[in-house]
């Protein structure tokens, strides 16, 4: 046999253990990493594993869905910073994120929907508008420095709670449907929209108290119509996010799945306490979000000026 025939195929050996030892590389480890999910191909690696991470992610879905079922919120807030805290990189929490919100959402519309507190046509709308927000704001976030979006959020996080505090809504008020009003909706989810894409957001924390604020509805119908407007989007983007392999499933599946079984006693704490009430907890929620991001736009705008 040649020498050169030799060193091909000794070249060939290389590769091929080369080739072999990226596949072993990127296969996640763990409980449930060990094996590729048939469905949706490996799940991302890095998230914590043991029985420690498992009561995380349950305790984590407990929260969820009462914050879901008493505010109207998917609770990507709550998820994501957890997911992250347990190993996940922040793309990967995001999109597993928003793969646990269906289920929570499901849970949450039927919850407020069988006491009729869901607007559907005001949801449509809602839903219009914020599709074509968020590819706004997803051009916008690409465009605009990091820190300016950190304090856009700061801001918006102040105004809400301000006006969550110094406006009651009332329990038997209901959205009067016109042209006009539909406009107004669609434009609504416009912002949103565009809030959601800059900002990581579902878009809760407005729609809630803009629909009881401008457009009249009641808490508990701004609430059902807010988590019904999120479910379409969270669904289309979570496709996106399998098909990107982005999102770990199990976990997304024991965060919503856990979440679902939670979210109608928060719709029955939401129903149980007066407007007023629910106001000021909303608020509270709020501001222990505004904060936690008041504190990263500082840590972020010092380490600016350091590096300049």
């Amino acid at each position: 046999m040649k020498k050169s025939d030799i060193s091909n195929i000794s070249n060939a050996e290389s590769a091929e253990r080369a080739e072999e030892s990226v596949r072993s590389s990127v296969q996640p480890s763990g409980k449930f990493g060990g094996k590729a999910d048939r469905l949706f191909g490996a799940d991302p690696a890095g998230l914590d594993e043991s029985a420690r991470g498992i009561a995380v992610l349950v305790i984590v879905g407990v929260a969820v869905g009462l914050l879901s079922g008493m505010f109207g919120v998917g609770g990507g807030t709550v998820i994501v910073p957890a997911l992250v805290w347990l190993g996940l990189t922040q793309r990967n929490a995001a999109a597993t994120s928003m793969l646990a919100i269906v289920p929570t959402s499901i849970s949450g519309v039927i919850s407020y929907a069988t006491c009729g507190n869901v607007d559907w046509l005001a949801a449509l709308l809602l839903f219009c508008g914020m599709f074509v927000g968020g590819q706004i704001g997803s051009w916008l976030l690409s465009r605009l420095p990091e820190l300016v979006l950190r304090w856009i959020f700061v801001v918006f996080l102040v105004f809400v709670v301000v006006n969550q505090i110094s406006f009651v809504p009332s329990r038997d008020q209901h959205v009067a449907m016109s042209a006009l009003t539909g406009v107004c909706l669609a434009l609504l989810g416009v912002v949103i929209g565009i809030l959601a894409g800059l900002l990581g957001i579902g878009g809760g924390a407005l729609a809630v108290p803009a629909l009881s604020m401008l457009f009249g509805a009641s808490d508990l119908i701004a609430r059902g119509t807010s988590l019904l407007a999120m479910f379409p989007n969270s669904i289309t983007t979570s496709v996106a996010n399998l098909k990107r392999r982005l999102v770990h499933v199990k976990a997304a599946l024991i965060i919503g799945l856990v979440a679902a079984v939670t979210a109608p006693f928060g719709t029955w704490i939401a129903g149980a306490v007066s407007p007023r009430v629910g106001s000021i907890l909303f608020a509270c929620y709020l501001c222990v979000l505004l904060i936690r991001s008041l504190f990263v736009a500082v840590k972020a705008t010092r380490s600016a000026r350091a590096s300049s």
